[in-house]
Protein backbone atom coordinates (compact mmCIF):
# COMPACT_ATOMS: atom_id res chain seq x y z
CA UNK A 1 0.00 0.00 0.00
CA UNK A 2 1.51 3.23 -1.43
CA UNK A 3 0.88 6.20 -2.91
CA UNK A 4 2.18 8.63 -5.30
CA UNK A 5 4.19 11.11 -4.10
CA UNK A 6 3.87 10.95 0.04
CA UNK A 7 5.69 8.71 2.30
CA UNK A 8 4.96 4.95 2.09
CA UNK A 9 2.27 4.27 4.17
CA UNK A 10 2.32 0.78 6.35
CA UNK A 11 -0.47 -1.50 6.34
CA UNK A 12 -1.41 -2.09 10.51
CA UNK A 13 -4.89 -3.76 10.37
CA UNK A 14 -7.44 -5.52 8.38
CA UNK A 15 -10.61 -6.53 9.75
CA UNK A 16 -13.99 -7.62 7.55
CA UNK A 17 -17.26 -6.02 9.15
CA UNK A 18 -20.35 -7.84 9.27
CA UNK A 19 -23.90 -6.69 8.81
CA UNK A 20 -25.88 -6.43 12.36
CA UNK A 21 -22.54 -7.63 13.97
CA UNK A 22 -23.36 -5.50 16.95
CA UNK A 23 -21.80 -8.39 19.32
CA UNK A 24 -18.50 -7.34 17.76
CA UNK A 25 -19.04 -3.64 16.97
CA UNK A 26 -15.98 -1.56 18.76
CA UNK A 27 -13.45 -4.56 17.93
CA UNK A 28 -11.61 -3.04 14.63
CA UNK A 29 -11.87 0.92 16.63
CA UNK A 30 -9.50 -1.04 19.93
CA UNK A 31 -7.28 -3.22 17.90
CA UNK A 32 -6.36 -0.03 16.37
CA UNK A 33 -5.98 1.60 19.45
CA UNK A 34 -3.37 -1.11 20.94
CA UNK A 35 -1.27 -1.00 17.45
CA UNK A 36 -1.45 2.67 17.95
CA UNK A 37 0.07 2.91 21.49
CA UNK A 38 2.71 0.05 20.18
CA UNK A 39 3.91 2.37 17.68
CA UNK A 40 4.39 5.39 20.71
CA UNK A 41 1.38 7.60 19.09
CA UNK A 42 0.17 10.45 21.19
CA UNK A 43 -2.61 9.67 23.11
CA UNK A 44 -4.85 12.28 21.64
CA UNK A 45 -4.17 11.39 18.04
CA UNK A 46 -4.92 7.81 19.05
CA UNK A 47 -8.37 9.05 20.67
CA UNK A 48 -9.46 10.76 17.15
CA UNK A 49 -8.16 7.72 15.23
CA UNK A 50 -10.46 5.56 17.51
CA UNK A 51 -13.18 7.20 17.34
CA UNK A 52 -13.35 7.63 13.89
CA UNK A 53 -12.81 3.53 13.36
CA UNK A 54 -15.74 3.08 15.76
CA UNK A 55 -18.05 5.28 14.14
CA UNK A 56 -17.08 3.94 10.74
CA UNK A 57 -17.33 0.22 12.38
CA UNK A 58 -20.80 0.90 13.26
CA UNK A 59 -22.01 2.68 10.34
CA UNK A 60 -21.23 -0.85 8.51
CA UNK A 61 -22.94 -2.53 10.83
CA UNK A 62 -25.57 -1.16 11.09
CA UNK A 63 -26.54 0.52 7.62
CA UNK A 64 -24.69 -1.74 5.24
CA UNK A 65 -24.44 -5.67 3.93
CA UNK A 66 -21.00 -5.65 5.63
CA UNK A 67 -18.00 -4.56 4.53
CA UNK A 68 -13.98 -3.85 5.76
CA UNK A 69 -11.74 -1.36 7.66
CA UNK A 70 -8.05 -0.80 6.73
CA UNK A 71 -5.76 1.51 8.60
CA UNK A 72 -2.35 2.22 7.60
CA UNK A 73 0.25 4.36 8.87
CA UNK A 74 3.55 6.42 7.81
CA UNK A 75 5.63 8.55 9.79
CA UNK A 76 3.15 11.59 9.77
CA UNK A 77 -0.49 9.93 9.07
CA UNK A 78 -2.56 7.83 9.80
CA UNK A 79 -4.91 6.29 7.25
CA UNK A 80 -8.07 4.69 7.62
CA UNK A 81 -10.21 3.25 4.60
CA UNK A 82 -13.58 1.93 4.49
CA UNK A 83 -15.50 -0.08 1.48
CA UNK A 84 -18.72 -1.37 1.83
CA UNK A 85 -21.14 -3.39 -0.07
CA UNK A 86 -24.03 -1.03 -0.48
CA UNK A 87 -26.75 0.34 0.03
CA UNK A 88 -24.84 4.02 -0.48
CA UNK A 89 -25.46 6.77 1.03
CA UNK A 90 -28.44 8.21 -0.59
CA UNK A 91 -28.09 11.78 0.61
CA UNK A 92 -24.46 12.87 1.60
CA UNK A 93 -25.50 16.23 2.75
CA UNK A 94 -28.32 14.86 4.84
CA UNK A 95 -25.63 12.68 6.08
CA UNK A 96 -23.81 15.21 7.72
CA UNK A 97 -26.66 17.13 9.91
CA UNK A 98 -25.92 15.97 13.42
CA UNK A 99 -28.87 13.91 14.49
CA UNK A 100 -30.00 13.04 10.81
CA UNK A 101 -29.99 9.02 11.14
CA UNK A 102 -31.54 6.29 8.82
CA UNK A 103 -31.18 3.55 11.47
CA UNK A 104 -34.27 1.33 12.15
CA UNK A 105 -35.90 2.07 15.00
CA UNK A 106 -35.08 -1.38 16.61
CA UNK A 107 -30.93 -0.30 16.34
CA UNK A 108 -31.97 3.40 18.06
CA UNK A 109 -33.70 1.48 20.95
CA UNK A 110 -30.55 -0.77 21.02
CA UNK A 111 -28.77 2.41 21.70
CA UNK A 112 -27.22 3.35 18.25
CA UNK A 113 -28.13 5.48 14.99
CA UNK A 114 -27.89 8.95 16.66
CA UNK A 115 -27.17 10.57 13.55
CA UNK A 116 -23.20 11.74 14.62
CA UNK A 117 -21.99 8.88 13.09
CA UNK A 118 -20.37 10.87 9.93
CA UNK A 119 -20.87 14.36 11.94
CA UNK A 120 -18.24 12.77 14.46
CA UNK A 121 -16.07 11.11 11.57
CA UNK A 122 -15.54 14.70 10.03
CA UNK A 123 -14.79 16.01 13.30
CA UNK A 124 -11.81 14.01 14.30
CA UNK A 125 -10.69 14.11 10.12
CA UNK A 126 -7.85 16.06 9.20
CA UNK A 127 -9.16 14.54 5.46
CA UNK A 128 -11.79 12.92 4.56
CA UNK A 129 -13.12 11.44 0.88
CA UNK A 130 -16.47 9.76 0.37
CA UNK A 131 -17.48 7.88 -3.00
CA UNK A 132 -20.98 6.85 -2.29
CA UNK A 133 -24.11 6.15 -4.90
CA UNK A 134 -27.37 4.85 -3.61
CA UNK A 135 -27.70 1.30 -4.48
CA UNK A 136 -24.01 0.92 -4.75
CA UNK A 137 -21.24 0.70 -1.82
CA UNK A 138 -19.65 3.07 0.00
CA UNK A 139 -15.56 3.41 0.36
CA UNK A 140 -14.26 6.25 2.57
CA UNK A 141 -10.45 7.52 3.00
CA UNK A 142 -9.85 9.03 6.46
CA UNK A 143 -6.61 11.14 7.02
CA UNK A 144 -5.30 12.39 10.44
CA UNK A 145 -2.08 14.18 10.86
CA UNK A 146 0.49 12.82 13.59
CA UNK A 147 1.57 16.01 15.40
Amino acid sequence: MSGGSHVEEHAILEKEIDKGDFSRGGEASSELKALLRKLGINNTIIRRAAIVTYELEMNIIIHSEGGNIKAAVSSDEIFIYIDDEGPGIEDLEKAFQPGYSTASDEVREMGFGAGMGLVNVKNYSDQLEIDTAPGEGTSIKVVIAIK
